[in-house]
């Protein structure tokens, strides 16, 4: 069974919103009469983020990258850069 509380009643019932929770229950929050947030068991047996990413790469939802990939070089910094910015600055 669903229940709903306004914020007021969810912040004043805690522990009873928590327990119908853990018995399984899913619990709607009300501001003003709108549902704004469920508060609802945590799914057991989640999959990790390595199986959820292979899932969508076979559904096609997600690709591999497109073209031949570079590495990424380092940037080697020149030495004196910081004396020669600093004369070009000061003149």
């Amino acid at each position: 069974m669903d229940i709903s509380y306004s914020t007021y009643e969810a912040k004043a019932r805690f522990s009873e919103v928590l327990r119908h929770v853990r018995q399984g229950g899913t619990v709607t929050v009300l501001y003003r009469g709108e549902p704004v947030a469920q508060i609802r068991p945590v799914p057991q047996g989640e999959p990790t983020i390595e199986e959820r990413l292979d899932e969508l790469r076979q559904r096609g939802v997600l690709t591999g990258p497109v073209g031949v990939q570079k590495p990424i070089a380092a940037v080697q910094p020149r030495p004196g850069a910081l004396a020669r910015f600093l004369s070009e600055r000061n003149g």
